[in-house]
C-alpha cells in the first residue's frame, strides 16, 4: 500500500434525487462508461464503487440509487443503500439540478445530510441547460444551509466544472493509503457491468412501467478456445406476460435491437468481440419477493 505522506485517499458518496445525473457525472470523472444512464428515475439500483487513482490520490466514488420514497421492497433496498453510505464516507457530494424552488425530495435529503458529520459539497448539475440567472436563483435556495461546505456548478455531460470539483474533493481528503490497485477502476465484476449495460438498453428503448420491472442475469460468460470471442448468455426477467411480449417485440424485433445495442457497449467495455444471446422470462412481482431480490443480487 502507498503510505507516502503526501498521498491522499478516501471514499466519496454521490447522493441526490433520482435522475439528477449522478451516473453521468461519474462516467465523466472516470473517462469511460462504467455506470448506466437513462432519462428515467431510479436507473441505479446498487451502490457501485468506482476508483479514480492519480499520482497523489485515490478517490473511491460511490454511485448510489436516487433517494426517494420507496414503493416496493426493491425501493426499500435502494433507499437503504443510498442512506447507508452517508456516515461511512469522507466526503458527500449532494447533486441537484438548477431549479427556482425546492421540492419535498430535496428537503428530505437535506434533513438527512444535516445529521451527518461528513463534509458535504453541493454540486449543481446541468448548468449548460439554463441561463446564469437561473443558476444564481438555485444557489440562493441553499444559502442558509450552513453545513454545505462549498457550492460548485458543473455540467456532467460536457465536463465543465468537473476539474474544479475534483480539486475541491482532493483538498478535503486526508492522507491515507491506496485501498485498491492503481489499475482497478470498479469494484464490481464484469458480469455485473454486462448485466447493467443490457438493462440500460431496456431503459432506453422501452417506456412506462416495463423497464422498472426488469432485471438482468448473466448466466454464461466464456472465452472461446483459440478464438478472440466471448460468448455471453443473459436472461431478462420481467414481471408480467404482457411485458414479455413487449420485450420480445414483433417477430423478435425489440429483443434483437436490445441485443445489438448492448453488444456494442459490452465489446467496448471488455475490448473483445462478443456473441450475445438474450432470453426473456417472466418472474411475477419479483420486486416484492425477498427470495427473488436475493437471487438477483439485491440482498446479501
Amino acid at each position: 500500500m502507498n503510505t507516502a505522506e503526501n498521498f491522499k485517499s478516501g471514499f466519496i458518496s454521490i447522493v441526490g434525487r433520482p435522475n439528477v445525473g449522478k451516473s453521468t457525472l461519474l462516467n465523466n470523472i472516470m473517462g469511460e462508461k462504467l455506470v448506466i444512464t437513462a432519462n428515467k428515475p431510479q436507473t441505479t439500483r446498487n451502490a457501485i464503487r468506482l476508483i479514480h487513482t492519480d499520482a497523489d490520490s485515490q478517490m473511491i466514488f460511490i454511485d448510489t440509487p436516487g433517494m426517494h420514497k420507496p414503493k416496493n421492497k426493491l425501493g426499500d433496498f435502494m433507499q437503504k443503500s443510498a442512506e447507508d453510505t452517508l456516515s461511512d464516507v469522507d466526503v458527500v457530494i449532494y447533486l441537484v439540478e438548477p431549479e427556482e424552488s425546492m421540492g419535498p425530495g430535496d428537503r428530505f435529503i437535506l434533513e438527512k445530510l444535516e445529521k451527518v458529520k461528513t463534509p458535504v459539497i453541493l454540486v449543481i448539475n446541468k448548468i449548460d441547460m439554463v441561463p446564469k440567472e437561473a443558476l444564481l436563483k438555485t444557489i440562493d435556495l441553499y444559502k442558509d444551509y450552513d453545513f454545505l461546505t462549498a457550492i460548485i456548478p458543473v455540467s456532467a455531460k460536457s465536463g465543465d466544472g468537473v476539474g474544479e470539483l475534483m480539486a475541491m474533493i482532493k483538498d478535503k481528503l486526508q492522507p491515507g493509503p491506496m485501498y485498491f490497485p492503481p489499475d482497478m477502476i470498479v469494484d464490481q465484476s464484469e458480469r455485473f457491468i454486462v448485466a447493467e449495460l443490457i438493462r440500460e438498453k431496456v431503459l432506453h428503448l422501452l417506456k412506462d412501467e416495463v423497464p422498472h420491472g426488469v432485471a438482468v442475469e448473466v448466466t454464461k460468460m466464456a472465452q472461446r478456445k483459440n478464438k478472440n470471442m466471448i460468448d455471453i448468455e443473459a436472461t431478462i426477467f420481467c414481471e408480467r406476460k404482457s411485458h414479455k411480449g413487449i420485450l420480445i417485440g414483433k417477430q423478435g424485433a425489440m429483443l434483437k435491437k436490445i441485443g445489438t445495442y448492448a453488444r456494442k457497449d459490452i465489446e467496448f467495455f471488455i475490448k473483445t468481440p462478443v456473441n450475445l444471446q438474450l432470453w426473456v422470462k417472466v418472474r411475477a412481482d419479483w420486486r416484492e419477493k425477498n427470495f427473488d431480490l436475493k437471487d438477483l443480487g439485491y440482498f446479501e
